[in-house]
């Protein structure tokens, strides 16, 4: 049973559920917004996408956060997907990331976008 995130609960007031695909849909945004330093027991754990969109616009700096986004899901994504591409777009206040990556148990190609506002 793969539990859904954020964690809820479903109509019948049990813990929610996901599918597999929903499941690694969510551990990626978990990878791509948790900081260094957030989880106690995993002080190494996420990117810190968020911290790197308050620093000044260039084209190093998108190329830095794409790779930085793109190690972090292969490190602790890696035995569950591929990753392809990754593209990080910082718009105002919102940041969007979309993530190419094939699924290996059924190697399935999914393409997926997340977006947080970091105001």
């Amino acid at each position: 049973m793969n539990l859904d995130y954020p964690f809820s609960f479903d109509h019948m007031g049990k813990t929610a559920a996901s599918t597999d695909d929903d499941h690694i849909r969510n551990l990626i945004e978990q990878v791509l917004f948790t900081s260094p330093g957030e989880r106690i027991n995993r002080p190494d754990f996420g990117c810190g996408l968020l911290q790197l969109v308050f620093q000044p616009n260039s084209p190093e700096l998108a190329a830095a956060t794409q790779f930085t986004a793109q190690g972090a899901l292969q490190q602790w994504l890696g035995d569950l997907i591929q990753v392809e591409a990754v593209t990080v777009d910082c718009d105002e206040a919102t940041l969007q990331v979309q993530v190419q990556y094939v699924i290996r148990t059924s190697q399935t190609r999914k393409i997926e976008l997340f977006e947080r506002s970091v105001a």
